[in-house]
Formats: C-alpha cells, sequence, structure tokens
C-alpha cells in the first residue's frame, strides 16, 4: 500500500516540475531547463525524508515557491532554481559553499541569503518580527531577489497553514499583514498583496473573513450582471473605434472591504465600490498615452466621472513603476465604479512589479523608482538606529504611503510620501541640503519647515553653512530617510559636545585636585544618577553640571572615609550626601511634555498599564481626573482611541537636561555705531544659544532692544548675559519673566 502511495506521490512531484516549466512566465533556454532540473534533484534528494505538517512530501513546497516566482513574480531561471533550493542550507548537510561549486556564486549569495533571514537569533530584549525584518531588508544590499523569494515563500506557507496550531497561525499572519503585505505592495506586487491580506484577515479575524466570503458569493451573479451591463454599453463605441481591448471584472479584496467598512462605519452592503472594471488595451509604445486618454473620453462619454477622483499615473507613475488612468464614473442604478485604464505593458508590470518592469526596459536608460527605492533603503539601513521596532515603523509608513508629486525649482517631478513636509522634499534632493536647510518657499512663498506639501507644490530651498538640525527638527519630518538623518547629526553634535565637555571635566576637577579616571567618571555618573560616561560629559558641556555641584562632589567625595568612621563610632544617620544642595539629574527621558508645542502639564500615570520613563505613551482627557497618561500598547489603548479620539493628546518623554527653554531679554544702552552687528555676534558666538527674535529701536541716542533666546539651561543664560553686559555701550541687562 505504501509502496503504490509513494508511487503516485513520485508522478505528482513530476507532473508539479512540468507545470513550474509551463508557466515560467521567461522564455527558458536549454541551459536554462538543465540549471533548473539539476537544482529540482538537489531538492528532491535534500529533502527526500521531510514531510510537512500535513503529511505531505517536503519537496512540494519549494516546487511551489519557485512556481509563484516563476509565474506571479516573474523572475527568471537563476530565482527558480534558488527558490527550489531555498530550505536547502538550513535543513540539510548541504552547505553554500556546495552550492556554489555545483551551480554558481549567484545562485549561491541568494540561497544564502535566504538562510540568513531563516536563521536569526532569538533575543528576548527585542521583537522578533521587527529585527528579523531588518536582517531581511540587509540582504536587499546583495539581491533584490532574495526578497521576492522569501515573500513567494511567504504566501505559499500562508496558503498552506490549516494543519498549524491556532497560535502560530495567528502570528504568522500577524506578521504577514505587519511586513510582508506592505513590501509587497512597495515593490509593485499588487496581486500578491491582495492574497497576502486576504490570508492575514483570515487567520487574524476568522469569523469576519467567512462572513465577508459568503457575502461575496450570495452578490456575485446581481455583481456580474452589474459589469455585464456596463461593459455591453462600453464595447460598442470600443469596437466603433477599433481598439484592441480586453474588459475584465475586478472584484476589491476582502481586506480592502474589510478596511472600507471600517474606516467608515458601513455595513457590507453599503461598501459600493466591491468591484472595478479593468479595460487593457494593445498599443505601441508611442501610441499608449493617445490611446488611454482616448478609452477615457469614451468611458465619460457614457458615464459622468468624478473629477476628484481621476488618478493618472500615466503621466507620472508611482515609484513602484505602477502605469495606469483611474476613472471613478456613475454607474447605473446611482453607484460609483472604479474603471482601470492600462495597456497590456502596464497590466504585466501591476502584476508582476519589478520582474516585467525590467523585461520592458530599453537599454536600462529609463530610471525606474525602485532602483532609487532601493538605494534609499540602502542608505537607511546603514544608518539605521539600534532600536529595530522603530526603526520598522519608520519604514513602514514609507512602505505603504499614498504618493504626492511635486517639483524642484527647475520644473523636475519628485515623488514624496502622503504626509511629506518641506523639510522632507529639501532632504529627499540631497542629505547635505536637508542639514543645511535655513528655510524653504512653496510655490514663491515663505513657509515653516513642517508645512505640509500637496501634489502640484513647487519647493525652493534655501540652505546656509551655519545652519544645523534640533531635536526639533524630528517633529517636521516624516520619512524615515530625513529621520535618520537628523538623528545622526544630532549625534555627532552629541558626541563633539560631550568630547568638550570631557576636556572642561578634566581641567575642573584637577582644580578640585580630584584625579581624572575611570573610577572617578564612574563615581560621577552614579552620583548624578546618569546611564553613561557620555551623559555626564554631555552634561558637562552644555553647562548642566556646574562648578558648584563638582564642588559639592568632590567635598563628599573626600569625607567618605571619614562619614563611614563616624557612622561606625556613633551608630547615627550621616547626611545623605546627595541632599547637599544638589538640583536632582535624574534619568534620560525624565519628562513629559504634551501636544505638538510639547508643553509641561499636570498630569496622573495610569493604573491599568503603568508607564515608565521611556514608554511609548499618550494622553488622555479625563472627565474629573485630568490627564492620565497610558502606554501605547495599553490594554485599553485601541478602545479610548477609537471612542474618544479628540480627548487624546500627544505625550512623549524627553531628557530634560536636553530640553531648550525660551527666554526674553531688555537691554538698554548707548546707541553706538556697529552696536547691533556686535550684540548679534555675541549672543550667536555663545555655544548652545538660537535667536528665536530681536527687534531694536534706537531714540535721541538712547538703544533699547528686546532679544529672544532659546537656551538649554541657566547657566548657559547667565553666561550670556555676562558676555552681553561686556559690550562697549550696553548698559543693563535684564531678563523677562513673562511672554
Amino acid at each position: 500500500m505504501v509502496e503504490i502511495d509513494l508511487e503516485k506521490e513520485n508522478k505528482a512531484i513530476a507532473r508539479e516540475y512540468k507545470e513550474l516549466l509551463r508557466i515560467s512566465y521567461q522564455t527558458l533556454s536549454e541551459d536554462d531547463k538543465k540549471l533548473i532540473r539539476k537544482a529540482f534533484d538537489v531538492a528532491v534528494d535534500a529533502h527526500k525524508d521531510q514531510r510537512r505538517k500535513s503529511g505531505e512530501a517536503y519537496i512540494f513546497h519549494p516546487i511551489a515557491v519557485a512556481k509563484i516566482v516563476a509565474s506571479e513574480i516573474g523572475l527568471g531561471a537563476t530565482s527558480i532554481a534558488a527558490a527550489l533550493m531555498h530550505d536547502v542550507v538550513e535543513d540539510t548537510d548541504i552547505t553554500v559553499e556546495d552550492i556554489e561549486r555545483m551551480f554558481n556564486p549567484k545562485i549561491a549569495k541568494i540561497v544564502e541569503g535566504l538562510t540568513k533571514i531563516a536563521q536569526v537569533k532569538t533575543d528576548n530584549e527585542i521583537s522578533m518580527q521587527a529585527e528579523n525584518f531588518r536582517k531581511m531588508l540587509l540582504t536587499l544590499n546583495d539581491d533584490v531577489r532574495v526578497i521576492l523569494i522569501k515573500i513567494a515563500d511567504r504566501l505559499h506557507n500562508m496558503q498552506t497553514m490549516e494543519s498549524m496550531v491556532d497560535y502560530k497561525q495567528a502570528k504568522i499572519a500577524s506578521e504577514t499583514l505587519y511586513i510582508y503585505a506592505p513590501l509587497a505592495h512597495r515593490l509593485g506586487l499588487y496581486n500578491i498583496k491582495n492574497q497576502l491580506e486576504d490570508l492575514g484577515l483570515k487567520y487574524t479575524e476568522p469569523e469576519t473573513y467567512n462572513d465577508i466570503v459568503s457575502k461575496i458569493k450570495e452578490t456575485k451573479e446581481q455583481q456580474d450582471e452589474y459589469i455585464k451591463s456596463i461593459s455591453d454599453v462600453l464595447k460598442e463605441s470600443l469596437d466603433a473605434e477599433g481598439i484592441d481591448y480586453i474588459i475584465k471584472g475586478r472584484p476589491k479584496s476582502i481586506f480592502s472591504i474589510r478596511k472600507k467598512m471600517l474606516a467608515q462605519g458601513v455595513s457590507f452592503d453599503e461598501v459600493y465600490d466591491k468591484f472595478a472594471l479593468r479595460i487593457i488595451y494593445k498599443a505601441a509604445p508611442s501610441e499608449e498615452k493617445f490611446l488611454a486618454w482616448k478609452i477615457y473620453s469614451i468611458v465619460t462619454d457614457h458615464y459622468r466621472p468624478s473629477p476628484s477622483r481621476l488618478r493618472d499615473w500615466i503621466s507620472s507613475p508611482k515609484s513602484t513603476g505602477y502605469e495606469a488612468l483611474h476613472i471613478t464614473v456613475m454607474g447605473p442604478k446611482g453607484r460609483w465604479v472604479e474603471i482601470q485604464v492600462r495597456s497590456e505593458r502596464m497590466d504585466e508590470i501591476a502584476e508582476k512589479g519589478y520582474a516585467a518592469h525590467y523585461k520592458y526596459k530599453q537599454g536600462g536608460s529609463e530610471e525606474h523608482g525602485l532602483d532609487t527605492w532601493l538605494n534609499l533603503l540602502k542608505e537607511a539601513l546603514e544608518n539605521a538606529s539600534t532600536n529595530a521596532v522603530d526603526f520598522v515603523e519608520d519604514f513602514k509608513l514609507n512602505l505603504y504611503s499614498k504618493e504626492i508629486y511635486v517639483f524642484t525649482p527647475k520644473g523636475e517631478i519628485k515623488s514624496l510620501p502622503k504626509g511629506a513636509t518641506s523639510l522632507d522634499f529639501a532632504f529627499s534632493i540631497h542629505s547635505e541640503i536637508g542639514i543645511r536647510t535655513r528655510g524653504t518657499r512653496v510655490n514663491g512663498k515663505l513657509v515653516p519647515l513642517n508645512h505640509v506639501l500637496n501634489s502640484g507644490d513647487q519647493i525652493e530651498v534655501i540652505t546656509s553653512p551655519n545652519q544645523k538640525p534640533t531635536s526639533h527638527w524630528l517633529d517636521y519630518v516624516t520619512t524615515s530617510r530625513a529621520k535618520t538623518k537628523i538623528k545622526n547629526v544630532l549625534n555627532e553634535n552629541t558626541k563633539k559636545i560631550a568630547e568638550d565637555g570631557k576636556e572642561l571635566l578634566t581641567r575642573k576637577l584637577r582644580h578640585l585636585k580630584v584625579n581624572m579616571s575611570e573610577t572617578t567618571v564612574n563615581e560621577l555618573v552614579n552620583y548624578f544618577k546618569l546611564k553613561t560616561s557620555l551623559d555626564l560629559f554631555y552634561r558637562v558641556g552644555i553647562g548642566a553640571i556646574d562648578n558648584q555641584q563638582l564642588k559639592d562632589f568632590a567635598a563628599q567625595k573626600s569625607n567618605t572615609f571619614m562619614n563611614f568612621f563616624k557612622n561606625k563610632i556613633k551608630r547615627t544617620p550621616s547626611t545623605n550626601p546627595e541632599t547637599i544642595n544638589k538640583p536632582e539629574i535624574s534619568n534620560n527621558f525624565d519628562m513629559l511634555v504634551f501636544g505638538k508645542e510639547q508643553d509641561k502639564l499636570d498630569y496622573k500615570l495610569a493604573t491599568c498599564c503603568n508607564p515608565i520613563p521611556g514608554d511609548e505613551v499618550f494622553g488622555f482627557v479625563t472627565i474629573n481626573e485630568g490627564i492620565k497618561v497610558h502606554k501605547k500598547d495599553c490594554p485599553n489603548a485601541i478602545s479610548l482611541q477609537s471612542n474618544y479620539a479628540y480627548r487624546i493628546i500627544k505625550a512623549k518623554w524627553i531628557d530634560s537636561s536636553q530640553q531648550e527653554f525660551k527666554a526674553i531679554l531688555n537691554i538698554t544702552g548707548m546707541d553706538t555705531l556697529g552696536l547691533t552687528n556686535e550684540l548679534t555676534k555675541v549672543i550667536s558666538n555663545n555655544m548652545h544659544v538660537n535667536i528665536q527674535s530681536i527687534s531694536l529701536s534706537g531714540d535721541a541716542g538712547i538703544f533699547n532692544g528686546q532679544v529672544v533666546v532659546v537656551v538649554q539651561n541657566n547657566t548657559i543664560l547667565k553666561k550670556l548675559i555676562e558676555n552681553i553686559k561686556k559690550i562697549d555701550g550696553i548698559d543693563k541687562v535684564t531678563r523677562i519673566n513673562k511672554n
């Protein structure tokens, strides 16, 4: 009996292999077929004793992945061979070196990339999901095909998850929705993205999924009838114009119907655009655009379009390479219908993404958005912050975001994610321009750096060699590229200040007759309740730790032994050295601020999730107890945010030592030649001081001025006031308390 089963199974494997060659999107040469056959034989032999959870032979999985790679993603023989062997190194004794010897370095590199993803070591300190994702993206530096095969692998795993236990199904499905679907979207694999999302929903919300599936089946007949009524009307006119085309009805994906129901708070029946019509026409490259607009005019002759919902991705393709014309028209019975117009070439690019684009790319002259995107990705990875979760969150925003199209002063077009600001635009031109941005003009008008751009805007960036980013800039940008660059510069500035601080501390300690050593540094870090020596040197550098505090430390250090000795004899509590007239300097991220303006408000910490400094938090305005602060992943967060969104305020922990404060100075004196110039020079030359505004006036030889400066602490402000007083002709410098 077993023999018959094995024979049957072997026949099925052979059938699958033939099917793989038949459905390949690219034309396979004899050499290609030999390469694939060899990879197939290696995989069959390597997995001969393995079975999947469902009981079937393991080899069916690599063949299925290779089929997705060959037909749905449209890659060639190298990728098909790598897909067949994607689990060989991980599961058997065969090494990457063996594959390189048997095949070639390219296939070995791809298989190695796929193995690396599978072998990420578990670390409880980080989210495995996020770290896995980052490791996977790092393989893009080697070859984008690694990611494409990994997406195919994930799709097949999602299609065959029935025999897994519930909690594993939920974990894999969540990871798919969190990472793989956005990635497929960004690589232009819309078909696969829809499948991944639908399967993700099937295992994360099975009841909702099954409910929508059954309703789609119920209404299928009337949907088909409705589509036919529109198609019949359009066919007559399209035929009369002699256009070579086909019309397809395209149902909306289950996931996007669910998304729409949630977003608009409507039932299944109230979601109108549950389907779309796709007109795919044949055209020579030179005729493509002309024919698309000709079809547009035929459609709008019969049905009234919604001008606000016309999407022209033919004149400005998406950065994934997607091209099409989307028209939303009022169909029969007063229902909106989306009609997508694409040439055969555009349709292939929409279905196959990356691979199809290269099939049509003539001699590599055309710039493809994906190349640009991959370069940006490499840059983001090289500078990635240590926190994988933050990195993934930033990155995801740029994966799924809709795009806007803006212009440089010379009229070149740039695409940016929706919600991008004028500062994001500056960083998209070049990171050096971003860092030196002093101001931006949008459509000729001067705007703030956090001005949100719209499609069609023309942006001019004004730079200055003296400009430096501040921590507020992180709130002004949305793209991960800009955030990464700003963080890098801020970190460099912190290190530079810390280096100066270290020298300053050495001098001050020498003056106090304390030897600067590793032990002393550790004692100082503990004394000021800091985390690292960098924090200590930085605070000395900006003046947050002054001479008096260092004197107190030195006094405590020399008295430690005496205090210890006295305690032994008297058995009485001594004065705690930490209470000696020393302001508390607590850990990093010790201060909570609220809203865009980062206001300091009274608050209470919620007992349901007990947030601690450094946690991701939000404020919730209660009726009787003021502001309650909750963690973003608090069990009550989703309910509060969905039911009382208007009572949620943005909150974040900041490092109080790096917080900047506004101070207003009133300056009077004798109005002498060059006084204004001297005054601004003195303020600018003071380290860590920014001028926010300045108003000066002179009257009958008397000089009056008001300067608003932004400083990090009182020590810096005192130093500034002293320096201003030294200017020839200045009489008084006073600080005004009210704005």
